[in-house]
């Protein structure tokens, strides 16, 4: 079994899209939540967004089950005040549950969190969260470290005022959560090939600087893109970590912290699997997602993961397996009723 932790539902049609940008609209010029209920879309609707993309590109590639969450790009938390954007996160999360109930051998859910920019994650957070893994059966959540859309102007992920209460809200619950960032509002930095990169490498930093997991030491994390820059200077970072005494960073990090496999190119994979112990990498493509071309030189997409996996003479056959799927099964604790119906 292949299950690819992490997927986004970026074909939704595109009444979703619109209503966000007249939310967003609404709140610059007025500074409050939108008094409009979100469009209602039909069964048919999903279905065919699913069908017709999602559920085809995993089908022709292999993958059986996709960890589904709402378009990382469009949680926009550097707009709009806590009404609107607990509105647009409950939308988006009940649109990907309906598209997991109606797929269910093949999706299951993670949530986005109603954060604000500038608000640090208090009651409205945590009910939609716990709405989510308790009400509608989702298996993980997905957590900004930047809702200022790539200025960074919350505290760092080790704040304990800031971060601890959802941390703690997260270890209850028994959840692993996904780092991911939103769209960028600077324009130095792209969001998908710059600000995705940025925000995964700023929290394993971040992690590895702080006693965050020694104050959670059963909280999980998901590195999203292979772990940012991290797998490729490993030497940079465990020589600093050396150097402020924090000691070896796979005893220090690799019992909380895993990374995906979402590196669009075969030495990037080999690389990352030669670095990162593959009982850390989940396998993953993020497909429909950042990446849509096709490799002129394989004629495959760049976003095909599985092939670079199969390719790779990096780790054993065992390995593979454990990347595939044993590695998800032992993190989200919820998957395996989805597992039983695949």
């Amino acid at each position: 079994m292949i299950i690819d932790c992490h997927g986004h539902f970026t074909t939704t049609p595109p009444e979703v899209m619109a209503y966000r940008a007249r939310q967003v609209a609404y709140f610059q010029t007025t500074g409050q939540c939108l008094p409009e209920d979100p469009p209602e879309i039909s069964d048919a609707q999903i279905h065919a967004a699913i069908s017709e993309n999602q559920l085809q590109v995993m089908q022709a590639r292999g993958i059986d089950l996709t960890l589904f969450s709402p378009r990382a790009i469009g949680m926009d938390h550097q707009f709009g005040d806590e009404a609107t954007n607990v509105r647009w996160a409950e939308y988006c999360n009940n649109l990907v549950d309906r598209a997991c109930k109606m797929f269910p051998q093949h999706l299951a859910g993670v949530c986005q969190l109603p954060q604000v920019s500038g608000q640090k994650p208090g009651a409205a957070v945590f009910r939609e969260l716990q709405r989510c893994i308790q009400e509608l059966g989702f298996v993980g959540a997905n957590l900004n470290p930047d809702p200022s859309g790539g200025h960074w102007s919350d505290p760092p992920l080790w704040d304990k005022d800031w971060w601890y209460p959802l941390y703690d809200q997260l270890v209850a619950l028994d959840v692993p959560v996904m780092i991911h960032v939103s769209g960028s509002c600077n324009p130095h930095f792209n969001a998908v090939a710059t600000h995705y990169i940025n925000g995964d490498t700023t929290a394993f930093v971040q992690f590895m600087m702080s006693d965050l997991f020694k104050d959670h030491p059963t909280l999980k994390f998901i590195i999203p893109h292979g772990g940012g820059a991290a797998p490729y200077h490993w030497g940079r970072y465990q020589g600093m970590a050396i150097d402020m005494g924090l000691g070896d960073l796979t005893t220090r990090m690799f019992k909380n912290l895993y990374f995906d496999t979402c590196v669009y190119h075969q030495p990037g994979i080999d690389l990352l699997l030669k670095v990162i112990p593959s009982d850390n990498v989940l396998f993953a493509s993020e497909t429909i997602g950042a990446v849509r071309a096709v490799d002129p030189q394989t004629g495959r997409h760049f976003d095909d993961t599985h092939e670079y996996i199969k390719a790779t003479q990096v780790v054993s056959d065992a390995d593979k397996e454990k990347i595939y799927q044993h590695n998800a099964l032992g993190l989200y604790k919820r998957l395996g009723q989805h597992v039983r119906k695949a």
